[in-house]
């Protein structure tokens, strides 16, 4: 389990035109959740137009906050220094200049504090911080927030080999529950094209080898997932739902066509004068247990815009994301054919080696950068979107599946065992034999109904392995609540835990949320 840094930015409404807050949401450390106000300054609204006259190839959005006019088309000193004809070093320039900017201004005061003592404690568990960014003010959303860089000369964030960048959002549905899956299963629905310059059997074509090939030996490599790829060229709205429903299998949906930006996650155009908007999209996924949704399109992370002030919440990711979809993939900008493809082949290529998502996306955006260079913006355009409940796992982990007994997979090794229980306060629960979840909702196993309990509070992991020709039970607690309220009795007394995964034993005392709750026994039969 990766700790987890999450970050949101708002417009501070009250206060003035260019205020705002920075708050920490979720850190892997109790007293993490700080507020940083700050002020947006002209620097990075004249970075931002620059950025888009070099780069922006769709509408351009307005950033406008406390800029006068006469200064907006000033570009900044930093970059005067370099003549027009340097066009390469310009752009170079010009990246950098706007993801340090970026930076400086996210990453000041206690937020910076948070940051650099998150990225230890992920480093003392020799792992890598997951960092979430949540934009609340839907005029910043186009910003490349993910080339963000401490320093010159030092990666993005998001090219980090220390950090894992996603952005996400807090006004969600919440998810079903989720268990990895052995196979990638991929359904490809190739839309109608705007020019009608896309040859749709060879695009599909190119996209099916590099969705189910790759550059791996087929399922031959160590531990790579086999993956399928159904394909259904310009189908009807009606044909994609039958497909979806007809085969519940489908964990990532890839769509690559023409598409327009709107208020409800804008519009798929699917067959020729047939389209399907955001919000329809996101149930009929939701309910057929996609878990990834994929748009190589312009506009899948775009939000819709009105005279250049962007809507709020109407980008096709978040649209999903907040009905349930637990991750989005897509595209700031317009992204060249093979570009795309060289994306999509190492994204896919990372998954099948059961890599979270996250993962997988910067791998493949690092790979982005080394093909086409730092000042080209290829690298910059594919941006994630994750649920808040969802890890990113899509794939069970190749050690997993080789490990884990599963009960269905050997007839009785259920009765090899001894059953396990949580008690607390005249009550008893049996432990699943795969996963139980603890929190405040109706769809947790355990129900704990108390404020101070998350709704998805904490998971009890049964794990079946062998030693040797002995097969062994061991269960494992796994923290996931939102202010580390998860209590374990130690010999030195109440022990609080966070975001972190512990072995129980017999006889371990357990408290969820308040220090004033019940306390609960976790107890194995005959132990």
């Amino acid at each position: 389990m990766n700790p987890s840094l999450n970050l949101a930015i708002t417009h501070l409404v009250n206060t003035g035109p260019d205020n705002f807050a920075i708050c920490v949401f979720e850190a892997p450390y109790p007293s993490g959740r700080v507020i940083h106000d700050c002020v947006w300054h002209p620097g990075l609204t004249h970075a931002w137009q620059e950025w888009q006259q070099m780069f922006a190839l769709h509408s351009r959005l307005d950033i406008s906050f406390g800029v006068t006019p006469q200064t907006q088309n000033i570009p900044p000193s930093e970059l005067l220094s370099l003549s027009s004809s340097q066009t390469t070093n310009y752009t170079s320039r010009l990246m950098q200049y706007l993801g340090m900017s970026l930076w400086r201004w996210v990453f000041d005061g206690p937020i910076l504090g948070c940051l650099e003592r998150s990225s230890g404690i992920a480093m003392g568990q020799n792992t890598r911080l997951r960092f979430r960014l949540e934009i609340r003010d839907p005029r910043l959303i186009a910003l490349p927030w993910e080339i963000m860089q401490r320093e010159a000369g030092q990666s993005a964030m998001s090219l980090s080999q220390n950090i894992l960048f996603s952005r996400t959002t807090s006004e969600v549905e919440s998810l079903p529950r989720l268990r990895p899956d052995r196979d990638l299963n991929i359904l490809l629905v190739l839309g109608e094209d705007e020019n009608q310059k896309l040859q749709l059997d060879k695009e599909a074509a190119i996209l099916e080898q590099s969705l189910a090939n790759g550059s791996l030996l087929g399922s031959n490599f160590q531990g790579c997932a086999p993956c399928t790829v159904k394909t259904l060229l310009q189908p009807t709205p009606q044909q994609l739902i039958k497909e979806l429903e007809t085969r519940a299998a489908y964990n990532i949906f890839f769509y690559a066509g023409h598409g327009l930006p709107g208020p409800d996650g804008g519009y798929l155009f699917l067959h020729p004068e047939m389209r399907l908007n955001g919000m329809e999209l996101a149930q009929v996924l939701t309910h057929t247990g996609v878990k990834l949704a994929v748009f190589n399109a312009c506009w899948g992370a775009q939000p819709a815009a009105v005279e250049g002030q962007a809507i709020p919440s109407s980008s096709l990711a978040e649209v999903l994301i907040r009905n349930g979809v637990p991750a989005v993939l897509g595209m700031r900008d317009q992204i060249a054919d093979q570009e795309s493809h060289s994306f999509i082949q190492s994204f896919v290529q990372g998954l099948r080696k059961r890599l979270p998502i996250d993962h997988a996306v910067a791998e493949a955006r690092q790979h982005l950068l080394t093909v086409y260079k730092f000042n080209q913006p290829a690298w910059t355009l594919p941006v994630l979107y994750l649920h808040p409940e969802f890890d990113g796992e899509l794939l069970r982990s190749y050690e997993e599946g080789i490990t884990e007994l599963p009960e269905t997979s050997i007839p009785g090794i259920g009765s090899l065992f001894p059953a396990a229980w949580l008690k607390s306060a005249g009550n008893t629960y049996t432990l699943q034999s795969g996963v139980t979840r603890i929190g405040r909702t109706a769809d947790n196993d355990i129900v704990i109904s108390e404020p101070s309990v998350s709704k998805r509070h904490a998971e009890i992991l049964c794990r079946n392995t062998f030693t040797g020709t002995t097969p062994v039970r061991t269960y494992y607690l796994q923290e996931k609540s939102t202010y580390g309220t998860t209590w374990i009795l130690r010999p030195n007394g109440w022990q609080q835990i966070h975001r972190q995964e512990v072995p129980l034993e017999p006889g371990m005392q357990l408290k969820f949320g308040s220090m004033r709750s019940h306390s609960w026994e976790f107890t194995i039969e005959d132990s």
